[in-house]
């Protein structure tokens, strides 16, 4: 499976060849890469040079490296966790703008809302329902329960991606709004008003759902996107001016 490393770049071929063997199926999740000399003698190299291109394996999660009776490096699930690590850096630290976000998120989650339409079930549409009752009490509170509302929010785009069925579009906004509240933090307004607007959206994509009107669903869900982004790039003109 493995052959001697090229000696002018022994440490990114390791890596290579390893990474190869994972993402091609020949070493599938679970399995015990060879010991560690068997590997050294394999790739022609150094105790250092296979410890440092393990270690940067396990650090892109292909390999785990386990101590002890029984130990060894050992094949990791490969799943889309990988894809979204880049983009988790961006969005913790806002180095995506505003308006790359909102660009990113009317196109594919217009196009995710669509697809809901089409493979949303019966128990699917009753989560919805389910959602948006609780967003109700949540409004009916009598308090401005912010921080509540909007992980109900956030949770509504998060099942449509999964009703949608791809795992690729799931996974990526799933890193989306694991970050965006920061965004919404820094630049939205608390207001009950924004809320409220907000639930009158979600109710709208839901009963277009449930007709599996998958046009006017994506359109709505664009709608509702390019909404909170205005309102978030005023926000963000008004703290430019503060600073």
């Amino acid at each position: 499976m493995f052959k001697q490393a090229k000696q002018n770049r022994a440490f990114e071929d390791v890596i290579f060849q390893i990474q190869e063997a994972i993402l091609k199926g020949e070493l599938k999740e679970g399995d015990k890469l060879l010991g560690e000399r068997k590997l050294r003698e394999t790739f022609g190299i150094s105790r250092g040079t296979l410890r440092e291109a393990l270690r940067a394996l396990e650090q892109k999660r292909l390999i785990t490296i386990k101590t002890g009776v029984g130990g060894g490096a050992f094949v990791c699930d490969i799943d889309t966790r990988q894809m979204s690590e880049s983009l988790d850096l961006l969005l913790q630290y806002q180095k995506v703008s505003l308006r790359e976000l909102a660009e990113f998120r009317e196109n594919v989650e217009g196009l995710v809302a669509a697809k809901a339409a089409q493979k949303a079930k019966k128990e699917d549409l009753e989560q919805l329902k389910m959602l948006l009752y609780t967003i109700e009490k949540i409004l009916n509170s009598g308090e401005l329960r912010w921080a509540e509302y909007i992980a109900a929010d956030n949770k509504f785009h998060l099942i449509l991606a999964r009703v949608a069925g791809n795992r690729i579009f799931e996974s990526v906004l799933y890193t989306i709004y694991e970050n965006i509240n920061r965004y919404f933090e820094r630049f939205l307004p608390k207001k009950r008003e924004i809320i409220e607007r907000n639930y009158q959206d979600l109710c709208k994509i839901a009963e277009a759902i449930e007709r599996r009107d998958g046009d006017k669903t994506s359109t709505l869900v664009r709608r509702h996107v390019r909404r909170f982004n205005l309102m978030m790039e005023k926000g963000e003109k008004i703290v430019t001016i503060k600073r």
